[in-house]
């Protein structure tokens, strides 16, 4: 089953944490947290981790780094080896993962992977109304809608074992920004939607994976902004790669003319920081044949979702639907695992800078 391939679990080690530092608070009270960083108690409790993939995997191994204890699950058994095989713990399904964590994660492909994790057979809530993990944070990349109908069904629940009366277990969909590699470095950003409380409390697990995170307001804010963050992204770069091919074609090198657009008004991260043309810039897919990156196929993904999400709204979004037949039109043409900056040699047929016209 497609959705299987994509769940991970982690369950992380205690975390040494100062009494002054900013706490994930499970419903359980503390009790006796000294100054001591050596002293102090398991605030933050088991993380589970499901979803190992290329963003997945980075970031369960960034917790691990950052030195909580973590077990995972994923149904790609080599995924599971390589954890297994630095002795991280690893589970059968989400619900073991559930019945042993405190705080949950997921990094799934698709809304349809999200929603299955946490209502399939075995999921997360396989258990019914009772959930033992207090906080459980989503960061696909889905529709705002199935992020807003799986935080109802997660704050329909009861905490197991509460001992204080407390008792609703609180989700947040926290997509991220930054790719591979910024998983990799832990310099992720994170786009989160749900309670300021539930937000505040993640705050210092999600910087253990990232370098920033920003409150969106309420439940399937943290979608709508990663959404339209890429939307927003797929449009710059067509219009970055659309003029530098037009310039190629009208007799100016695209690396002058990406010095132009980077010192004039033109200048964004499609330009300066990630650009399309083979020759410009070194570091980047465009200098290693599209290779690596953000797959094309996963900003199709994006673009479907931008849509339907407009469609939804009745809001015209012309260029979100341009874009959208390009990418996709990529993939049908076999591109769809090239970094979607291919789109400069695929669609617009610009020239390599180092084979000159």
């Amino acid at each position: 089953m497609a959705s299987r391939g994509a769940r991970a679990l982690l369950s992380l080690p205690k975390r040494k944490l100062n009494a002054s530092s900013p706490l994930l608070r499970p419903p359980l009270p503390a009790r006796g947290l000294s100054s001591s960083p050596d002293d102090a108690p398991s605030i933050l409790g088991n993380v589970g981790f499901i979803g190992l993939g290329n963003m997945g995997s980075r970031m369960a191994k960034n917790l691990v780094k950052a030195g909580y204890n973590v077990a995972v699950h994923d149904v790609n058994g080599d995924a599971m080896k390589i954890f297994s095989g630095i002795g991280v713990p690893t589970k059968k399904t989400p619900f073991e993962v559930a019945e042993e964590s405190d705080v949950i994660m997921t990094m799934l492909p698709s809304s349809s992977h999200v929603f299955d994790v946490y209502t399939g057979l075995n999921g997360l809530l396989h258990g019914g109304n009772l959930l033992r993990p207090w906080l459980l944070i989503d960061s696909s990349t889905i529709d705002p809608q199935t992020s807003k109908k799986i935080s109802a069904l997660v704050s329909n629940c009861t905490l197991k074992g509460k001992r204080d009366g407390g008792g609703v277990p609180m989700m947040l969909d926290a997509p991220v920004s930054g790719g591979v590699l910024a998983a990799e470095a832990g310099s992720l950003t994170f786009m989160v939607g749900g309670s300021e409380e539930a937000y505040l409390a993640a705050k210092p697990l999600l910087l253990s994976m990232g370098k920033s995170t920003i409150y969106c307001g309420g439940a399937g804010n943290g979608s709508a902004a990663k959404i339209c963050n890429n939307l927003a992204l797929a449009v710059s770069m067509l219009g970055v790669s659309e003029a530098l091919a037009l310039g190629q074609s009208l007799g100016i090198a695209a690396s002058v003319l990406t010095r132009v657009f980077n010192s004039s008004s033109a200048r964004c991260w499609s330009s300066d920081s990630y650009n399309p043309v083979p020759g410009v810039m070194e570091g980047v897919p465009s200098s290693r044949n599209y290779e690596g990156g953000f797959a094309t196929k996963l900003m199709a993904k994006d673009l479907n979702l931008a849509g339907s999400s407009a469609d939804e709204v009745g809001v015209k979004c012309p260029l979100t639907f341009q874009a959208q037949e390009i990418y996709s039109g990529l993939c049908k043409d076999g591109h769809e695992s090239k970094d979607f900056s291919c789109v400069f040699c695929h669609y617009y047929s610009g020239i390599d800078e180092h084979k000159g016209n």
